[in-house]
């Protein structure tokens, strides 16, 4: 009998349960549905041979919708209600790190992320709770600053999400990209679920760029580059990991 008066072989056949705080609506659902579908093949495959320790892995699914605050309200019911040992999510780095400092970190809880990039993870005081499965924007921004001066622009404006991801993705980008000769002639900041970015897009224009660095996520993505064309923009894109599902170019459509 173990200490809390349970019988271990009663506790042994507890399952392992995980949390997966993951994106499935809002504006990264077109990632969130994909890799839910891989989180629950592989604890199909870890329960076939046998489980963890012979336990069996129980997968308690929770929507971040992409935001913060239903990110972190849907963390507290996965550590107090489900009483998950571990948190896998969330996507965006503007949810994963809002959810680790109010919910994780606070509570003991390990938090993998398998896509937020933001370089903030890197420095933040996690207690070596918070990890991720995919590189910084540190690595991202220079490599795409490097790639704009070979293709052989000269200046670029920048578009991002005003999140934790599109700020830190800017910025290197930015630093990179001036540092190989290139100048930077706009950096506009966008929110998120707003119909129209025409503003924005004056602004980033205004200079007259020979391309548009855009950091951005598909939903609000596609509706300022539809925009930009709209505008009578003839320059060229470039887009970072955050664009690149497949509806983008179905739902941008011929222009």
């Amino acid at each position: 009998v173990s200490a809390v008066g349970m019988p271990r072989h009663a506790r042994a056949a507890e399952p392992v349960k995980i949390g997966m705080l993951l994106d499935l609506t809002g504006a990264l659902e077109a990632y969130g549905k994909p890799i839910q579908n891989g989180a629950i093949l592989a604890a199909e495959h870890l329960n076939a041979a046998g489980g963890p320790l012979g336990r069996r892995l129980e997968l308690v699914h929770r929507d971040s919708q992409t935001d913060p605050t239903a990110g972190i309200a849907a963390a507290e019911k996965l550590v107090e209600l489900d009483k998950v040992v571990a948190i896998v999510g969330a996507l965006s780095s503007g949810v994963t790190i809002p959810v680790a400092t109010s919910v994780t970190i606070l509570s003991g809880i390990v938090q993998i992320s398998p896509a937020s990039t933001s370089p903030q993870i890197t420095d933040l005081q996690d207690n070596d709770l918070l990890f991720r499965t995919c590189p910084s924007d540190t690595l991202q921004g220079k490599v795409s600053g490097r790639l704009a001066k070979t293709l052989g622009f000269q200046t670029i404006s920048t578009i991002y999400v005003n999140n934790p991801y599109g700020s830190g993705l800017s910025k290197t980008f930015s630093q990179t990209f001036s540092e190989h000769g290139g100048k930077v002639v706009a950096a506009v900041a966008y929110e998120e679920g707003r119909p129209s970015y025409r503003g924005e897009l004056e602004q980033a224009l205004k200079g007259k760029p020979q391309a548009i660095a855009l950091f951005s996520y598909p939903e609000n993505g596609v509706t300022i580059i539809r925009q930009a064309l709209e505008l009578g923009y003839m320059g060229k894109f470039l887009l970072a990991d955050g664009m690149k599902a497949p509806e983008v170019v179905h739902d941008v459509g011929a222009q």
